[in-house]
């Protein structure tokens, strides 16, 4: 069984290869786990003059087969677990953001799906870019 410490390292290390990965494609890191008591975004960042509002979903596997399985039979797929009652929490984190820095430029939403393989300092991303909460 996976407990919630394991859990909150596994989300953790995402967060950091995600930030490292949007730094290397360009983008300047804002903010990292911004929290409000109602929600939070995982990762702040700005491209050129969008603000972008990304949320992190990381999976951990014992192997780089057991990860590659996963992917090509799309046996567990992280993006899928941000479900309504996350949308509702990102989007109360965001309003108080806007608010709090008084941005009112372009901002938008996305999605890193992130899949590690600890033991052998492997991953991969899967980046949605500009997604839509119903």
């Amino acid at each position: 069984m996976v407990s919630k410490v394991d859990n909150k390292k596994t989300g953790d290390l995402g967060e950091l290869i995600t930030a490292n990965w949007l730094e290397n494609k360009g983008y300047t890191i804002l903010n990292l786990k911004y929290l409000k008591k109602y929600g939070e975004i995982d990762v702040v960042a700005q491209k050129d003059l969008t603000v972008h509002f990304i949320e992190v979903k990381t999976v951990s596997y014992e192997t780089r087969q057991a990860l590659e399985y996963a992917v090509t039979h799309e046996t567990w797929r992280p993006e899928e677990q941000v479900h309504k009652k996350k949308q509702f929490q990102i989007s109360k984190a965001i309003e108080a953001w806007l608010a709090e820095y008084r941005y009112t430029g372009d901002f938008q939403i996305d999605v890193a799906a992130v899949r590690i393989v600890p033991r052998e300092t492997y991953a991969t991303i899967n980046f949605l870019d500009n997604v839509i909460f119903e």
